[in-house]
């Protein structure tokens, strides 16, 4: 994928999150590394997630502090969390941080786990990491802590307690995806504990064969990706300027 394909997917991703209504608008940040090492990276500038298009995009270096400032630059809880997760998570090519609504419901329960209840909770089966020693805004040190929670390559999906949620991945296609898929399952599960009636949980062996199942294909991811972008593309086509 070139760098153009790239900036379009990051700025359908801004946009598409704020239709779905997980943005918090001008804040969290979305980032994907452009270069071979992973240090530098494209991410948001402080602009509503509706709006951003493809050429609003900054490039960072995680290795320079001077390149997050300017006008518009994105805050210093971007640099503090994004530039700590590429520059010491090799696979982290795609960092993704919200605060959408049940995912951060889950984060502020005392037991933060999301148990495999249905096929996409079952995704996430024995793959997400709890932060549970959140420490106040995500400036260098704190993001450094929580990037040092991802050096298991298997694990790419961490629910920040008292914060939000985080996600990583390869590419924009399956960060994106992993989001979309972990709001929708958090959402069922926090409905289904309102019900006040007894959870029909998975057994640990098929959990673990559906979120296989489920993972580890770029073109289930691509299709994804492509057909979410169709909508932008007949609705608000200047995301890819």
């Amino acid at each position: 994928m070139n760098h153009a394909d790239t900036r379009a997917d990051l700025a359908a991703a801004f946009r598409l999150t704020a239709r779905e209504g997980m943005h918090e608008g001008v804040a969290n940040h979305f980032s994907m590394a452009v270069n071979d090492e992973g240090t530098q990276f494209l991410i948001n500038p402080r602009c509503h997630f509706s709006r951003i298009r493809a050429s609003d995009l900054w490039v960072i270096d995680a290795n320079n502090p001077e390149s997050a400032k300017g006008e518009d630059a994105p805050d210093p809880t971007a640099w503090g969390l994004h530039a700590s997760l590429h520059r010491h998570v090799p696979h982290a090519r795609c960092a993704m941080h919200v605060h959408s609504t049940y995912a951060t419901v889950l984060a502020s329960l005392a037991d933060s786990r999301l148990p495999p209840i249905d096929q996409s909770s079952a995704m996430f089966f024995n793959r997400i990491v709890i932060d549970e020693n959140y420490g106040g805004l995500a400036m260098e040190e704190e993001g450094t802590r929580c990037a040092r929670m991802f050096q298991d390559p298997s694990i790419r999906t961490m629910v920040m307690g008292n914060h939000g949620v985080l996600f990583i991945g390869e590419t924009v296609a399956e960060t994106f995806m992993r989001m979309y898929y972990f709001e929708r399952a958090a959402r069922t599960y926090i409905i289904a504990l309102s019900t006040g009636r007894a959870l029909r949980e998975l057994a640990p062996d098929v959990a673990e064969i559906t979120a296989r199942q489920q993972e580890g294909d770029p073109q289930a991811e691509a299709d994804f990706m492509r057909g979410m972008r169709m909508v932008l593309d007949a609705e608000s086509p200047d995301y890819m300027h």
